[in-house]
Protein backbone atom coordinates (compact mmCIF):
# COMPACT_ATOMS: atom_id res chain seq x y z
CA UNK A 1 0.00 0.00 0.00
CA UNK A 2 1.29 3.51 -0.74
CA UNK A 3 1.16 6.26 1.85
CA UNK A 4 -2.10 7.28 0.16
CA UNK A 5 -3.51 3.77 0.76
CA UNK A 6 -3.09 2.45 -2.80
CA UNK A 7 -2.22 -1.26 -3.02
CA UNK A 8 0.42 -1.81 -5.70
CA UNK A 9 1.21 -5.05 -7.52
CA UNK A 10 4.60 -6.71 -7.01
CA UNK A 11 7.06 -6.13 -9.87
CA UNK A 12 10.40 -7.62 -8.82
CA UNK A 13 13.17 -7.92 -6.27
CA UNK A 14 16.95 -7.66 -6.56
CA UNK A 15 19.69 -8.01 -3.99
CA UNK A 16 23.43 -7.88 -3.61
CA UNK A 17 25.87 -9.01 -0.96
CA UNK A 18 27.98 -6.08 0.27
CA UNK A 19 31.40 -6.61 1.84
CA UNK A 20 30.75 -4.17 4.66
CA UNK A 21 29.05 -4.26 8.04
CA UNK A 22 25.34 -3.58 8.23
CA UNK A 23 25.65 -0.17 9.92
CA UNK A 24 27.98 1.06 7.18
CA UNK A 25 25.59 -0.19 4.47
CA UNK A 26 22.72 1.56 6.21
CA UNK A 27 24.64 4.86 6.35
CA UNK A 28 25.50 4.55 2.64
CA UNK A 29 21.86 3.79 1.77
CA UNK A 30 20.52 6.62 3.90
CA UNK A 31 22.95 9.07 2.30
CA UNK A 32 22.13 7.79 -1.20
CA UNK A 33 18.38 8.06 -0.66
CA UNK A 34 18.66 11.63 0.57
CA UNK A 35 21.20 12.90 -1.98
CA UNK A 36 21.21 10.82 -5.15
CA UNK A 37 17.85 9.17 -5.88
CA UNK A 38 15.64 10.65 -8.56
CA UNK A 39 16.14 13.34 -11.12
CA UNK A 40 17.01 17.02 -10.58
CA UNK A 41 14.01 19.36 -10.36
CA UNK A 42 14.45 20.77 -13.87
CA UNK A 43 15.46 17.51 -15.59
CA UNK A 44 13.48 17.07 -18.84
CA UNK A 45 12.48 13.49 -17.95
CA UNK A 46 10.74 14.61 -14.76
CA UNK A 47 9.00 17.40 -16.61
CA UNK A 48 7.94 15.10 -19.47
CA UNK A 49 6.57 12.40 -17.16
CA UNK A 50 5.03 14.83 -14.68
CA UNK A 51 6.68 13.13 -11.71
CA UNK A 52 5.38 13.77 -8.21
CA UNK A 53 7.40 14.63 -6.31
CA UNK A 54 9.40 16.38 -9.01
CA UNK A 55 12.50 14.24 -8.26
CA UNK A 56 10.44 11.08 -8.84
CA UNK A 57 10.78 9.67 -5.32
CA UNK A 58 9.90 10.71 -1.78
CA UNK A 59 10.80 8.91 1.42
CA UNK A 60 7.48 7.45 2.58
CA UNK A 61 8.74 5.46 5.58
CA UNK A 62 11.97 4.55 7.36
CA UNK A 63 12.86 1.89 9.91
CA UNK A 64 16.33 3.13 10.91
CA UNK A 65 19.05 0.60 10.23
CA UNK A 66 16.66 -1.76 8.42
CA UNK A 67 14.42 -0.35 5.72
CA UNK A 68 13.56 2.72 3.70
CA UNK A 69 10.50 3.03 1.47
CA UNK A 70 10.42 5.42 -1.48
CA UNK A 71 7.26 6.31 -3.38
CA UNK A 72 6.33 8.36 -6.38
CA UNK A 73 4.04 8.67 -9.35
CA UNK A 74 3.83 10.14 -12.79
CA UNK A 75 1.50 10.15 -15.78
CA UNK A 76 1.96 6.43 -16.48
CA UNK A 77 2.77 4.78 -13.15
CA UNK A 78 2.41 4.76 -9.36
CA UNK A 79 5.37 3.06 -7.70
CA UNK A 80 7.11 2.04 -4.49
CA UNK A 81 10.74 0.99 -4.04
CA UNK A 82 11.66 -0.62 -0.71
CA UNK A 83 15.29 -1.07 0.31
CA UNK A 84 16.05 -3.61 3.05
CA UNK A 85 19.35 -4.01 4.90
CA UNK A 86 19.91 -7.45 6.49
CA UNK A 87 22.81 -9.45 7.84
CA UNK A 88 24.79 -11.13 5.07
CA UNK A 89 25.59 -14.78 4.50
CA UNK A 90 29.04 -14.47 6.09
CA UNK A 91 30.43 -12.35 8.93
CA UNK A 92 31.21 -8.79 7.89
CA UNK A 93 28.79 -8.84 4.94
CA UNK A 94 25.35 -7.34 4.48
CA UNK A 95 22.52 -8.15 2.10
CA UNK A 96 21.01 -5.09 0.43
CA UNK A 97 17.67 -5.76 -1.26
CA UNK A 98 15.37 -3.61 -3.40
CA UNK A 99 11.73 -4.62 -3.93
CA UNK A 100 9.53 -2.82 -6.45
CA UNK A 101 5.75 -2.56 -6.52
CA UNK A 102 3.99 -0.53 -9.22
CA UNK A 103 0.75 0.03 -11.07
CA UNK A 104 0.60 1.08 -14.71
CA UNK A 105 -2.96 2.31 -15.26
CA UNK A 106 -4.60 2.68 -18.64
CA UNK A 107 -3.31 2.01 -22.13
CA UNK A 108 -0.44 4.48 -21.82
CA UNK A 109 0.59 2.81 -18.56
CA UNK A 110 0.67 -0.58 -20.28
CA UNK A 111 2.92 0.81 -23.01
CA UNK A 112 5.16 2.43 -20.40
CA UNK A 113 5.42 -0.90 -18.54
CA UNK A 114 6.65 -2.58 -21.71
CA UNK A 115 9.19 0.19 -22.29
CA UNK A 116 10.55 0.18 -18.73
CA UNK A 117 9.89 -3.24 -17.19
CA UNK A 118 9.81 -5.64 -20.13
CA UNK A 119 12.84 -3.97 -21.73
CA UNK A 120 14.77 -4.62 -18.47
CA UNK A 121 15.60 -0.92 -18.12
CA UNK A 122 14.15 -1.11 -14.61
CA UNK A 123 16.46 -4.04 -13.73
CA UNK A 124 19.47 -2.08 -14.95
CA UNK A 125 18.47 1.02 -12.96
CA UNK A 126 17.70 -0.90 -9.77
CA UNK A 127 20.88 -2.95 -9.96
CA UNK A 128 22.86 0.23 -10.51
CA UNK A 129 21.34 1.77 -7.37
CA UNK A 130 22.21 -1.31 -5.32
CA UNK A 131 25.77 -1.42 -6.65
CA UNK A 132 26.28 2.29 -6.02
CA UNK A 133 25.17 1.97 -2.41
CA UNK A 134 27.28 -1.18 -2.00
CA UNK A 135 30.35 0.51 -3.41
CA UNK A 136 29.88 3.53 -1.14
CA UNK A 137 29.60 1.23 1.89
CA UNK A 138 32.63 -0.86 0.91
CA UNK A 139 34.85 2.17 0.36
CA UNK A 140 33.68 4.21 3.35
CA UNK A 141 35.81 4.19 6.43
CA UNK A 142 34.34 3.15 9.77
CA UNK A 143 32.71 5.85 11.86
Amino acid sequence: MTSSGTVLPYVDEHSIEVRAPRDRVWRALDDYVHTSVGVPDRHPLGLLLGTRPRSGFAVAATVPGEQVTLEGRHRFSIYRLVFDVRGGSTPGTTTLRATTHAAFPGPHGRVYRVLVISSRAHVVATTRMLRTVGHRAETAGPR
